[in-house]
């Protein structure tokens, strides 16, 4: 919701720009600027954190650890990977013989 609002602000923002500079007001140009800048910022922010890791992109090691996700209730796993130091976790009934 709020990145829809971020969102629509950013193109009112250009086009009231838009419409003053080709009106001829002095100084509108900044609203032109940060709205492309927000409107930028609100669609490459949900490409740079929509990566999905893939199974196979190193060797994963369980640590043993286990916890109940607050929000789901299920009892998870957590999964290491020593090459880039993330962590994942993973459902119990998922991951019975195969990888996060």
């Amino acid at each position: 919701m709020l990145r829809l609002l971020l969102l629509g602000f950013a193109i009112l923002l250009v086009l009231a720009g838009l419409v003053c500079t080709i009106a001829g007001a002095d100084g509108a140009w900044p609203f032109t600027l940060w709205g492309l800048l927000l409107v930028a910022a609100v669609l490459l922010e949900r490409w740079r954190y929509s990566h999905t890791p893939k199974a196979d992109d190193g060797p994963w090691q369980e640590t043993g650890e286990r916890f109940v996700d607050p929000e789901s209730g299920r009892v998870m796993s957590v999964w290491y990977s020593p090459d880039s130091g993330e962590r994942r976790y993973v459902p119990i009934s998922e991951n019975d013989n195969q990888l996060p």
